[in-house]
C-alpha cells in the first residue's frame, strides 16, 4: 500500500519572464549534521546544462538500499555555493531521501550572471533540476515527469523555495528560513534606503560585473540618490514571493530570526498570513539569530525540517511540531557567551498584532533637526558592527544604541507595575510637520531601566518616510516585532530620531516637530507559553573588533563602573596583566584563564600565540572590558579596565571582514565611520592613521574597487583612527596573499614605530616571527613563555649541516639511523637534523665525516613554528 498524505491542487504552471533587481541578499548561516556511524551516502557531480546555456554546479547524494525515495532540493545562502551544504545532504540522503544541491548561478562553479532568484533564470533553473529528478530511478514520482520533492533553505536560497512553489506546481513542501518575503519591503522599507546591508551585501556579490545589468544599474541609481524610486520597488517585487503569493499552495515550514535587521520577523508574518490564505498548512518558528548573528539553532531547525519533510513528503504519521514556537533566552553568560534557552508556542500563529494592550505616552511637542547631510547620524543595527555585536549586548541589558540630541523626539510611558511581554509590533500614532516636502523618521522603542539606562530590543528601528509633511500629517507608526520582556519598574520610550547610519536620511537640513496623536499599543500574545524544561545552551561569540569599538567609542561617555585608582608609576606602561584568571561558567575548577601575568612596553608588536582554546580570545575579551575577571586585574596605562572604563578610548581594534560602503571612496567611508562616534573631527587623526596604512590615491576610489589587501587596510586604517595608543588586530593577515602580507606587516611596524604598541592574534607564525618583536604563548589557559621573539626562538635541538649538493636517500636514510639523531630530512644543499637529548653538534660532526658525508657547514635552525611546537607540546 502506498501510504502518502493528501497532495494540495496543483496549479498549471506559468511561464515567468522578469527584469533584473539590484540588491543583493545576505548569507546566512547553513544547516550541519551531526556525526554518525552510518555509512556516508555516495555523491555525485555534475554540471548540468540550463535552457539559455549556463551551466549549474551541482552534487546529488543518495545512501544505500532499493525503491524510490523523495527528494530534496537544498538551496545556499547568498554568497555560498552547494559545498556549504553537504553536511545536511548527507544527513537527509541518510534518512532516505534523494538529495540535490547546487550552486546558484554566479556562485561557486556554476556560470551566468546573479539574477537575485530571477524568475526567468534562477526559478526556471529549479524547474529544470526538478526535471532531471524526475529522469531519475531512485527518485519517487507522483505521475510521469513530477517527482516527489521539497525545497528548503536560507536567506537567498530560502526565497528560492518560496518562488519555486510558486512557479512551479510539482514542488510538494517547502522550509524556507531566515529569508523575504517581499524585497523591495525589506530594502526599501517604508520608501526609505537600506544603504549599508545594501551596499555590503551587493559589494559581497563581486560588484556590477557579476550581476546582470539591469541590476547593476538600479543599485548606482538608487545608493547615488539615496531614494528608491517606483521603477526599483516594481524590479525588487517582481522577483519576490510576494509576486506569485497566491499560487503557493504547498505545506510550508517558516522560520524567521529575532536577530536580523535586514529580513525582520514581518517577512515571514507576511508570507504566513498569504499562504495559509491559500488553504495550505503553514507553521512559524522564530529561532534565536538571524543576518545580525545569534544562534540559528541548527540542530534543532535541521531535526523540525527532516520531520516536515517525513509528514508531507514520505507521508509518515510524525509530529511536525507547534502551529507557532519562538525561542527565549534568559540572560548571557559573560563568561563564554552561552545562553540559556527555552521555547514558547502556541497552538495557532498570533500574528503581529494579538491581544493589544493600550500604554499612555507622555510628552510635548517636540522640534528636532534634520542635520546637513544627515550628519552625525545616529547608530542601531549595523551589519557586522552593529549587528551581532550590538543586539548581542543589548540581549545582555547594555544599552548601546546611540543618538544625537536635537535630532530625537521622546515620549515615556509610566514604570511597569508588573511585567510586560511583548510579543509582535507595537504602534503608536503621531503627528509630523516638516520644513520640508518630505520628512524621514527613525522610530525605536526602547526598553528604559530604572537608572535611565535603555536598551533597545534586536537593535532594530523602523525606518519612516512621510509624503506631503510640509502641511502636516497624522501617522500610523508601525514599530520592528519582537518578543522582549519588559521587567517591573522600566519604562517603554518610543524615540523618533532624524538620523541612522544604517539608511539614507535626507541630505538638505530641516526641522521636524513631532507631537502625540494617541497611546502605545503593545502585542502581548498571551496563548503563547513558555516550555517549563530549558532547551540545550547554545554558544555564540561577540564579534570582538565590533564590539569593543562599540565599547570604546559608544559606551565611554555614557556608562562609568566603579573601579580601582590609577596607577601613576605605569601611565607609560601599555598593558598589565597581573593574575588573571577567569573561570568557565558553573565550574569551580575550570579554568579559561589562569593565573596569567605578562606586560607590554611601548613600541612592542607583541604576538598572542596559543592552540585553540589556549585562552586567548578570552584574554582579549577582559582585555577589552567585555567580561570581567573571577581574580587578576588589567591595567591599561594604569588605569583598572572594567566595562565602559574612559581608557578603554585609547584602544582600538580590528576583527577581519569590516564593511564598507562600496559606492563610497575609501575616505569617505573612514570620515564616516568617525562622525557616527560623535567625537570631534579633529580627534581623528585621519591623515596621519592614512599615512600609516599607506593606501596613498586608492583613498579616493570606490571602495568597490579595491582588493582584498586594500580592504584589509582600510580596516586597520579605521581602527586606527584617533591613533588609539594600544591597537588590538585579530587575524589581519587573513586571506591574504604574500605581497598582501608583507605590506600588513609593514603597516603594524610604522605604526608601533611612532611609540604605540601594537597586539596581534596570529596562526601564521612564520608571519608573526618577522613582525612581532615579542611574543606571549598560551596553552590551557596558562602563561607558557613571555618574551623577545629572539629569546623564545632560541637556538633549539635542531641543526642546518649545509653540503652544498644534496645527498643521496641511502646516505640520508644512514644519517637518521645514527645514535643521538631524531630524524634527518633533506632541506636545499643539506640536511635538517633533530638531534636527541644529550646529543651534541661536536658529536654529529665526527658521525658524519665517518660516513663520508660533505660537511660545509653546521649551524642552530629553529623557526617560531618549532619553538611554538616545543612550548606547547601535543596541544597543538
Amino acid at each position: 500500500m502506498d501510504l502518502r498524505v493528501p497532495r494540495l491542487p496543483k496549479r498549471p504552471r506559468r511561464a515567468a519572464a522578469a527584469l533584473g533587481a539590484a540588491v543583493l541578499l545576505a548569507a546566512t548561516g547553513t544547516w550541519t549534521a551531526t556525526a554518525s556511524d552510518t555509512p556516508r551516502p555516495h555523491r555525485t557531480d555534475r554540471v548540468l546544462a540550463m535552457a539559455d546555456g549556463s551551466r549549474v554546479d551541482t552534487s546529488y547524494f543518495t545512501s544505500g538500499g532499493g525503491g524510490r525515495r523523495p527528494a530534496v532540493l537544498l538551496a545556499h545562502g547568498f554568497g555560498g555555493s552547494k559545498d556549504d551544504l553537504r553536511a545536511q545532504a548527507e544527513d537527509l540522503a541518510g534518512h532516505g531521501y534523494a538529495v540535490l544541491t547546487w550552486s546558484a548561478r554566479g556562485f561557486g562553479h556554476s556560470t551566468g550572471r546573479i539574477g537575485l532568484n530571477d524568475p526567468a533564470h534562477e526559478v526556471t533553473d529549479v524547474s529544470r533540476l526538478i526535471d532531471w529528478l524526475a529522469k531519475r530511478p531512485e527518485v519517487r514520482l507522483d505521475k510521469p515527469g513530477d517527482p516527489r520533492v521539497g525545497i528548503a533553505g536560507g536567506s537567498y536560497g530560502g526565497a528560492i523555495s518560496l518562488l519555486a512553489a510558486g512557479h512551479d506546481p510539482r514542488v510538494d513542501a517547502i522550509a524556507p528560513a531566515v529569508t523575504y518575503w517581499d524585497l523591495a519591503d525589506a530594502l526599501f522599507p517604508n520608501g526609505v534606503f537600506k544603504k549599508l546591508w545594501t551596499g555590503v551585501f551587493f559589494n559581497s556579490g563581486g560588484g556590477c560585473g557579476k550581476f546582470e545589468p539591469a541590476l547593476c544599474a538600479m543599485y548606482q541609481r538608487v545608493a547615488q540618490s539615496g531614494v528608491p524610486d517606483a521603477d526599483a520597488r516594481a524590479l525588487l517585487q517582481r522577483r519576490s514571493p510576494s509576486a506569485v503569493a497566491d499560487r503557493i499552495k504547498v505545506p510550508t515550514l517558516l522560520f524567521q530570526g529575532q536577530t536580523d535587521s535586514l529580513f525582520t520577523l514581518a517577512q515571514s508574518d507576511a508570507a504566513e498570513r498569504a499562504i495559509r490564505a491559500n488553504g495550505a498548512p503553514v507553521e512559524v518558528d522564530w529561532i534565536a539569530g538571524g543576518h545580525d548573528g545569534g544562534d540559528l539553532e541548527t540542530g534543532r531547525v535541521q531535526g523540525r525540517v527532516r520531520d516536515w519533510f517525513d509528514h508531507y513528503l514520505k507521508g509518515e504519521s510524525v509530529g511536525t511540531g507547534p502551529a507557532f514556537r519562538i525561542t527565549r533566552t534568559g540572560g548571557v553568560d559573560s563568561t563564554d557567551g552561552s545562553t540559556r534557552s527555552r521555547g514558547a508556542t502556541a497552538d495557532a500563529y498570533p500574528g503581529l498584532r494579538g491581544d493589544p494592550r493600550t500604554i499612555p505616552l507622555t510628552g510635548r511637542e517636540q522640534r528636532v533637526a534634520n542635520p546637513a547631510g544627515a550628519s552625525p547620524p545616529a547608530v542601531s543595527a549595523l551589519p557586522g558592527l552593529g549587528g551581532g555585536g550590538l543586539a548581542q549586548l543589548s540581549a545582555l541589558g547594555t544599552g548601546v544604541s546611540l543618538d544625537f540630541p536635537g535630532q530625537y523626539a521622546k515620549f515615556d510611558a509610566a514604570p511597569q507595575r508588573t511585567a510586560l511581554r511583548i510579543t509582535g509590533s507595537p504602534t503608536a500614532r503621531v503627528h509630523v510637520q516638516s520644513t520640508s516636502a518630505d520628512a524621514v523618521l527613525f522610530a525605536k522603542l526602547y526598553d528604559v531601566g530604572p537608572g535611565g539606562s535603555q536598551v533597545l530590543p534586536g537593535q532594530l528601528v523602523t525606518p519612516l518616510r512621510v509624503t506631503g509633511a510640509k502641511a502636516g500629517k497624522d501617522i500610523t507608526v508601525t514599530l520592528p516585532p519582537v518578543d522582549h520582556e519588559v521587567q517591573q519598574g522600566h519604562h517603554l520610550r518610543l524615540v523618533l530620531a532624524t538620523t541612522d547610519l544604517a539608511y539614507a536620511s535626507p541630505t538638505a537640513p530641516a526641522t521636524y516637530t513631532v507631537s502625540l496623536k494617541g497611546p502605545l499599543s503593545v502585542p502581548t500574545a498571551p496563548a503563547v507559553t513558555t516550555a517549563p524544561t530549558p532547551l540545550p545552551s547554545w554558544i555564540w561569540w561577540l564579534p570582538l573588533a565590533g564590539v569593543a569599538a562599540a565599547l570604546a567609542l559608544l559606551l565611554t561617555a555614557r556608562r562609568r563602573t566603579t573601579a580601582p585608582a590609577p596607577d601613576p608609576e605605569l601611565t607609560e606602561v601599555p598593558l598589565l596583566i597581573t593574575d588573571l584568571s577567569k573561570r568557565y561558567a558553573k565550574s569551580a575548577d575550570r579554568y579559561a584563564v589562569r593565573d596569567l601575568s605578562f606586560r607590554v612596553e611601548k613600541g612592542q608588536v607583541l604576538g598572542l600565540l596559543g592552540p585553540n582554546g589556549a585562552g586567548k580570545t578570552t584574554t582579549l575579551r577582559m582585555l577589552m572590558g567585555l567580561i570581567r575577571p573571577d581574580g587578576g586585574e588589567i591595567r591599561v596605562f594604569g588605569h583598572a579596565i572594567r566595562p565602559g572604563a574612559p581608557v578603554l578610548s585609547r584602544v582600538g581594534a580590528f576583527v577581519e571582514g569590516a564593511g564598507f560602503l562600496p559606492h563610497l571612496t575609501g575616505r569617505e567611508n573612514l570620515e564616516l565611520y568617525w562622525r557616527a562616534t560623535g567625537r570631534p573631527p579633529e580627534d581623528a587623526h585621519l591623515a596621519e592613521a592614512l599615512e600609516i596604512a599607506g593606501l596613498g590615491d586608492a583613498l579616493a576610489r570606490a571602495v568597490r574597487t579595491y582588493s582584498q589587501g586594500m580592504r584589509q587596510r582600510l580596516a586597520i586604517a579605521q581602527a586606527m583612527l584617533g591613533l588609539p595608543d594600544l591597537l588590538i588586530l585579530d587575524e589581519p593577515t587573513n586571506g591574504l596573499d604574500p605581497p598582501q602580507i608583507r605590506e600588513m606587516r609593514e603597516v603594524m611596524i610604522r605604526y608601533a614605530a611612532a611609540g604605540r604598541t601594537v597586539i596581534v592574534s596570529s596562526h601564521l607564525l612564520a608571519e608573526v616571527e618577522q613582525s612581532c618583536t615579542h611574543l606571549v604563548v598560551m596553552d590551557r589557559g596558562r602563561l607558557v613563555q613571555a618574551g623577545p621573539v629572539g629569546e623564545i626562538v632560541g637556538s633549539g635541538d635542531t641543526l642546518l649541516v649545509g653540503t652544498g649538493t644534496p645527498l643521496a636517500d641511502p646516505v640520508v636514510e644512514k644519517v637518521a639511523a645514527l645514535d643521538g639523531v631524531a630524524s634527518a630530512v633533506p632541506a636545499e644543499d643539506g640536511l635538517l637534523i633533530r638531534l636527541e637529548p644529550g646529543n651534541t653538534a661536536g658529536a654529529l660532526v665526527v658521525d658524519l665525516v665517518r660516513l663520508e658525508v660533505p660537511v660545509l657547514s653546521v649551524g642552530p635552525h629553529r623557526r617560531l613554528e618549532d619553538a611554538f611546537l616545543t612550548l606547547i607540546g601535543g596541544s597543538a
